[in-house]
């Protein structure tokens, strides 16, 4: 089943250390091409998160937002850096020897930068939750292209009962159409009352059904719809190979018209044209 390149996905987890959003963005690319809005301090993440994708996916410019918002748990409490009080208190009383100065009091001593703490989010524990929901939000993008995909399968294989009903109209009326260039030679010839070889002229009109003959090409222009609908039941990136096969029915398609003698014929290569310039508008959208 083919995959869009085209989808988004969001997702938003809460933590006890506070929260989480990722926004993903994809839209169709000729290689695969991630760029990162991460907060500075995250920046580090980006090696990670690159090998993430490369590991799910093969094609496709992709946007990729980051949000983090810290918070406190119900659990968390303020702490205090012993340390640095004693060393506070140590240097109070070292004034208060050399002169009058009272003692410190516990609320201004609590004032004092460094002196409370707060219980620090664990960056280990951060980056394991931010990668492990990234991890989580690409499936979600990937769920989004396959939806788009089937619509877009839905759409070629549409296309691909036109071609396919398109040739089957051309092999029909080939014998008649045969036949009537035949009749109109002869009537021709007959016209100019000339007296020629027969053998003669029935090589010309051996000659011109060869040149007017599209059996081969009706029969390549099948080879590739089969081939393009095997195509579409693989797994992995198809956009490549169902683009070349576009470019091989189109080849087919202007052979027919070149080859055409009648308006039939080359109303229907017209048809062909028109059907595969559709099919490939749709497949540079699959990845």
């Amino acid at each position: 089943m083919p995959r869009s390149m085209t989808g988004f996905a969001r997702s938003e987890q809460q933590y006890s250390w506070g929260s989480i959003s990722w926004e993903l963005r994809s839209v169709n690319h000729r290689y695969l091409e991630p760029n990162f809005r991460l907060p500075e301090a995250h920046r580090s993440l980006e090696p990670n998160l690159r090998e993430q994708i490369r590991n799910k996916l093969s094609r496709g410019k992709l946007d990729i937002n980051l949000n983090i918002q810290l918070g406190t748990s119900e659990k968390a409490q303020l702490g205090l850096n012993q340390d640095l009080i004693d060393q506070l208190i140590s240097a109070n009383k070292q004034l208060q020897s050399q002169g009058e100065f009272s003692p410190l009091d516990p609320l201004e001593l609590l004032k004092w930068p460094g002196v409370i703490v707060e219980d620090r989010v664990d960056a280990e524990q951060l980056k394991r939750d931010a990668l492990q929901q990234f991890d989580g939000t690409i499936d979600q993008l990937i769920e989004s292209r396959n939806r788009e995909g089937a619509e877009l399968a839905n759409m070629i294989e549409q296309r691909l009962q036109g071609i396919s009903e398109q040739v089957t109209l051309v092999r029909g009326l080939m014998p008649q159409i045969l036949k009537a260039q035949r009749e109109k030679l002869q009537e021709r010839l007959s016209d100019l009352k000339a007296e020629l070889d027969a053998d003669r002229v029935e090589q010309e009109i051996v000659i011109l059904a060869q040149k007017a003959d599209v059996d081969e090409e009706l029969d390549r222009l099948d080879t590739h719809v089969n081939e393009v609908r095997r195509a579409l039941k693989q797994k992995g990136a198809i956009g490549r190979r169902l683009d070349f096969l576009m470019q091989e029915l189109n080849r087919e398609a202007n052979t027919l018209s070149s080859k055409s003698i009648v308006t039939d014929t080359t109303a229907a290569a017209v048809e062909l044209k028109v059907l595969i310039e559709q099919m490939r508008e749709q497949i540079q959208n699959i990845e």
